[in-house]
C-alpha cells in the first residue's frame, strides 16, 4: 500500500511545501550561482529513472565548465568552484531536484539515480535499484554517502528496495537531516572511478 500509493502523495505534498519554504534561499542560490557560473546556475544531466526511463536531474551548477587544450574536462578538483564545494558539502545543490521529485521522476527517499551508461554493468539483483523512483537522498547515503564501494552502495540500494516502508524512509529522512548538518561522510569531489569502468577492469582481471 505505502510503496505503490501513499509514497508518491507524500512525496508530492512535502516537495510542494519544501520547495515553499526554501524558496528564499532557492532565489539567493540561483542569483550567486547565476553570476559566478557565467549565467548557468543549473547542472542538467540525463539519468534513468524507474524501470530505467530516462530523465533530466537538475542541481545547483557547483562546477565550471573548464576543458583542456584538447577540449575535455578538466578533473573535478580543477573545476569545482568555492561557492560550489560549499553548496556540495552542505547538500543545497540537490535543492532543485525537489521539481524532479514534484514532476514524478524521482522520490524523497529511494536509490540515488546514477549515470545512464552504468546500465550494462549491474548485476541482475542490482537492477533493482530501477523497480522503485529514485530518491534525492537514500540508505546508501545515510550509511556511508561517498565512502562506501560502489559494490556496498549498490547492496544498500537493493536492500532498501526489499525492504521500503514508510518507517525505514523517515529513519533515512532523520539521518539525511543530521548529516547535512554535521557534514559528515561528504567527499564533496567524488574520486571513485566510474562503475562502468572498475566493472571492465574486474571482468579483465577475472580473465587474466
Amino acid at each position: 500500500m505505502y510503496a505503490n500509493y501513499l509514497k508518491r502523495t507524500i512525496d508530492f505534498i512535502l516537495s510542494c511545501i519544501a520547495l515553499v519554504l526554501l524558496c528564499p534561499l532557492f532565489l539567493i542560490l540561483y542569483v550567486l550561482l547565476y553570476f559566478s557560473n557565467n549565467g548557468k546556475p543549473f547542472f542538467y544531466q540525463k539519468r534513468p529513472g524507474k524501470h530505467e526511463k530516462i530523465f533530466s536531474i537538475i542541481k545547483f551548477k557547483s562546477m565550471t565548465d573548464a576543458v583542456d587544450e584538447k577540449g575535455k574536462l578538466l578533473p573535478n578538483d580543477l573545476r569545482i568552484t568555492k561557492l560550489g564545494a560549499f553548496i556540495r558539502k552542505t547538500s543545497l545543490d540537490e535543492i532543485p531536484q525537489l521539481i524532479n521529485v514534484i514532476k514524478g521522476d524521482m522520490s524523497l527517499v529511494g536509490p540515488r539515480p546514477l549515470r545512464t551508461h552504468y546500465l550494462p554493468y549491474y548485476t541482475t539483483e542490482e537492477g533493482l535499484r530501477h523497480s522503485v523512483r529514485p530518491g534525492i537522498t537514500g540508505l546508501a547515503q545515510v550509511s556511508g554517502r561517498n565512502l562506501l564501494t560502489w559494490d556496498d552502495r549498490l547492496k544498500k540500494d537493493v536492500e532498501y528496495v526489499k525492504n521500503i516502508s514508510f518507517i525505514l524512509d523517515l529513519k533515512i529522512m532523520v539521518k539525511t537531516i543530521t548529516k547535512v548538518f554535521s557534514s559528515g561522510d561528504v567527499d564533496f569531489v567524488e574520486n571513485m572511478p566510474d562503475l562502468d569502468e572498475l566493472r571492465k577492469q574486474q571482468k579483465t582481471t577475472i580473465l587474466t
